[in-house]
């Protein structure tokens, strides 16, 4: 049978894992191996994803991807033991910091005191590698509970050693080249070549994570291995017998808890030790069963076949052996074999099928599998369930559930927007907004009484003060959202958002990832880009960015509010919800064409694990709320202080700079004339409305400002607009490009280009809805 097809709570051994290409070999190095037991723990609400456990923790995968898997139903759950059993004798867990004498040591150091030193974080997504990174460095990197957080690298220099810098990379599983993740750290290990590398091993889930620790000790390179959690292990009733486990690896082993920073001056010793002395990893060996030893034959072959290549391009060999063994191609490629030498290669592989009865890809990934497990069977005591995984089931029984996670899911996410624009946030933003206030009266006072010349008073008054201080009310707005979004996140929750709304979204060529930023946008389109961030996949994140303004911001409310009063008295909230309405339905319209066109193919495969929920930290909180503050004031405030001088200039001067005394003569009516006539099919081709829409840029809600200024009265735009051009206007408000602070986000995430893709492509987006709404509506009434 099937594993999509296994009952919840029902287990399964692995028969066979069916696929090509780089998702089968992710899903061989998660662990879906051959004669491995997995049990299907639950499915989202509209019934895919499915949450399996595997090697003592909770992965999902998509129904599809589950298919593709061939498994044997367990009927007696004493058929089959799990890999790791606990020791008949447990010995007494040694304590943090306590080094194994028997590993070898190099008597002199290669690297002197002043010498430089370069290390690299690796570990797996939610394995504390962000928390020891700050730990190490003092660094306010944000701490996240969600996969994916680190999608860069980050530098730091270690505490109390100004000689050393340490790089933490992304999170990621194997050194396959599944993921632009995993591409970027496997890069970096090859090519920058860290003196040495530390390797943060969740001891919760160490059976999962030492597959990793196996890859990166084929590297050959300076190693230590950072146990973390050691606090929560020992909590639940687990131990870890640290010296043994170093003996088996061949690397040191400290145990730490990042968190609480136990152990970390030890781990900085033992770091600076093996780098600075160059002591590499020793070759670890373990019983071989006859399935093991055609791997190694085939491993020694290949490094025969190719060690001058390999010593040329400066890789490993015993790695890039194991990786060619896989059938790695972009590997491969680097290595500029002949043919003859290719055809050898197909060759070795081909009797390693044969004589282990697996293919190569999975004869290598058991390989590894089986000897994790022989390890932990002489090293590790399973803990008991912990209460945090506990309290995790009794959570997601309604988060997650099959009747509640939806509703669940609309009423947190209601409640946070509740909460962030008609409570704390709009009481935030009216407080800044008085103080912004009180701040430019005093200052219009002070220039006044000063007899500054006229044109720079109303550059700092009308440009910086009035300009500028309308976008800065936006602030409190995004760190009140950002506050609870980062909650929701750190707690774990975020995760099961996205594994509840995957199914829907890959319709439209997104995986469940992408709701995060998506719903962020309906707040605020700056906010919504940034979070992008989270997105593991390039394509996935371009198009997310791309398709995020289409989500009506709560900064073009005020229009709406506004034309509802005037030209629809009583039916305010029908219309802001079709134009809501309207948004969502024109983006997955455009995600339909990107899909089919730009962004041919399929999002990244739902393969991530499941967190158990967990109190979010303080400190995790306040760094990114000032990670996120300071990011808009930095980056997207400078763009807007530029934007709003030229706004005031073009609307201050005449084409003689001249001050103008109305703003019809201004350069920027001159400008908004020539603009007006594209306009005019769309029903409203006044020059006035035409300013307003460029005013708009600035930010939203100035298009109703500068409507009141032009306009003079409200019934003077209640006469000049009909209401087919009121709807249609309406409809271009909510469609066109967003405002300059968005752009600003959109070109720091993916470049000048795309930034001008997004604003030529939604003006044109907008024009088109708005010219098929408005002659609609003529050709019916």
């Amino acid at each position: 049978m099937k594993l999509g097809n296994l009952a919840i709570g029902k287990s399964a051994t692995i028969v066979s894992v069916g696929g090509t290409g780089a998702l089968r070999q992710h899903f061989l190095d998660m662990g879906l191996i051959q004669g491995t037991k997995v049990t299907v723990v639950k499915y989202a609400p509209m019934g895919d994803p499915i949450e399996i456990k595997i090697h003592g923790y909770e992965l999902t995968i998509r129904k599809d991807d589950a298919q593709k898997i061939e498994v044997q139903e367990i009927t007696d759950e004493n058929q089959i033991e799990d890999v790791i059993n606990e020791n008949k004798l447990i010995k007494q867990h040694p304590g943090y910091g306590e080094s194994n004498e028997s590993l070898k040591k190099n008597q002199k150091p290669v690297y002197g005191e002043n010498e430089k030193l370069t290390f690299a974080l690796v570990g797996n997504q939610n394995c504390g590698k962000t928390t020891l990174f700050n730990q190490l460095t003092g660094s306010n990197q944000h701490v996240g509970n969600f996969p994916g957080v680190t999608v860069d690298r980050k530098d730091g220099i270690i505490k109390g050693y100004p000689q050393t810098l340490i790089t933490d990379l992304p999170g990621i599983y194997s050194m396959s080249p599944y993921s632009s993740e995993e591409i970027v750290t496997r890069n970096f290990l090859l090519k920058e070549k860290p003196k040495a590398i530390i390797d943060i091993v969740d001891a919760t889930n160490i059976e999962r994570n030492l597959y990793l620790t196996m890859q990166l000790i084929e590297l050959d390179m300076p190693m230590v291995v950072a146990l973390n959690m050691m606090d929560e292990m020992l909590g639940n009733g687990g131990t870890v017998l640290i010296n043994e486990l170093e003996a088996l690896l061949g690397v040191p082993v400290i145990p730490i808890s990042a968190a609480k920073g136990e152990g970390i001056e030890e781990l900085i010793s033992h770091v600076l030790h093996v780098a600075r002395y160059q002591e590499r990893p020793q070759i670890f060996k373990h019983d071989q069963n006859k399935r093991d030893q055609a791997v190694e034959r085939c491993v020694h072959a290949i490094e025969h076949l190719i060690e001058d290549h390999a010593r040329d391009s400066g890789i490993p060999l015993r790695f890039v052996a194991t990786k060619l063994a896989e059938g790695d191609q972009l590997l491969l490629d680097q290595l500029n074999l002949s043919q003859n030498e290719k055809e050898t290669l197909e060759h070795i592989n081909i009797q390693l099928e044969e004589e282990s009865g697996l293919d190569r890809s999975a004869a290598i990934a058991s390989m590894r599998f089986g000897f994790i497990g022989e390890i932990c069977k002489e090293t590790v005591k399973k803990p008991h369930e912990s209460k945090e995984r506990l309290r995790s089931q009794r959570i997601d029984k309604i988060l997650t559930g099959k009747y509640t996670g939806i509703p669940a899911f609309i009423g947190i996410m209601a409640i946070v927007f509740c909460l962030t624009f008609n409570v704390i946030g709009a009481f935030l933003q009216n407080v800044l907004e008085m103080g912004v206030n009180y701040v430019t009266v005093c200052a219009d006072q002070f220039l006044t009484s000063m007899k500054i010349n006229e044109a720079l008073h109303s550059l700092i008054i009308d440009g910086v003060f009035n300009g500028v201080g309308t976008v800065l009310s936006f602030l409190p707005i995004i760190v009140t959202l950002f506050f609870f979004l980062s909650i929701l996140e750190d707690s774990g929750y975020m995760a099961r958002v996205a594994f509840i709304m995957d199914k829907l979204l890959r319709k439209i060529g997104l995986s469940g990832r992408s709701i995060v930023p998506m719903l962020i946008g309906f707040g605020c389109t700056v906010p919504g880009v940034m979070a992008s961030r989270t997105l593991s996949s390039r394509r996935d994140r371009r198009m997310t960015i791309i398709l995020t303004p289409f989500m009506s911001c709560s900064a073009k409310l005020p229009i709406y509010a506004f034309f509802a009063s005037i030209f629809f008295p009583g039916k305010g909230a029908l219309l802001m919800i079709m134009l809501y309405v309207f948004g969502i339905v024109m983006g997955i319209i455009f995600a339909l064409i990107l899909k089919g066109t730009y962004f041919k193919g399929e999002p990244v495969p739902f393969v991530m694990e499941l967190p158990n929920y967990r109190m979010p930290g303080i400190k995790n909180v306040s760094q990114l709320l000032w990670e996120k503050a300071k990011d808009f004031l930095q980056r997207a405030f400078t763009v807007i202080f530029v934007a709003t001088v030229v706004i005031w200039f073009l609307q201050t001067f005449d084409v003689r700079f001249n001050i103008v005394t109305q703003s019809k003569d201004s350069i920027l009516a001159l400008i908004a004339g020539y603009i007006a006539p594209l306009f005019k099919p769309l029903g409203f081709g006044d020059w006035r409305i035409s300013t307003a829409l460029i005013s708009g840029f600035m930010a939203k809600e100035s298009v109703v400002s500068t409507l009141s200024i032009l306009y003079g009265s409200t019934q003077v735009l209640l006469a000049s607009l009909t209401l087919p051009a009121v709807i249609s206007l309406l409809i271009f408000c909510l469609l066109y490009t967003p405002c300059v602070a968005a752009i600003a986000a959109i070109k720091r995430e993916l470049g000048g280009k795309w930034a001008l893709i997004v604003v030529f492509g939604q003006c044109a987006i907008a024009w088109l809805a708005s010219f098929v709404v408005y002659h609609m509506i003529l050709f019916i009434f």
